[in-house]
């Protein structure tokens, strides 16, 4: 509450990362990011609780409705 930190969208450059979600196998928790498309480092963004998220995730990022990649 009081030393909230600001979330500021990182820039996103669809020539170099690709946008993945990667979803645990035990718990269930779902986060999105982007991968780098040469060396696989995946960088998380945001937390998906509900689809809502997912959808100010594609919004916030300008990607288009379709398929995201999930890894497990």
């Amino acid at each position: 509450m009081w030393f909230r930190k600001k979330t500021v969208p990182r820039p996103f450059d669809p020539a170099v990362y690709t946008p993945v979600i990667r979803a645990s196998i035990c718990t269930g928790e779902k986060v999105a990011g982007f991968k780098h498309k040469q060396t696989g480092v995946f960088t998380g963004v945001r937390l998906l609780r509900s689809p809502q998220d997912l959808a100010d995730f594609r919004a916030t990022y300008h990607i288009e409705d379709g398929d995201i990649p999930t890894e497990y």
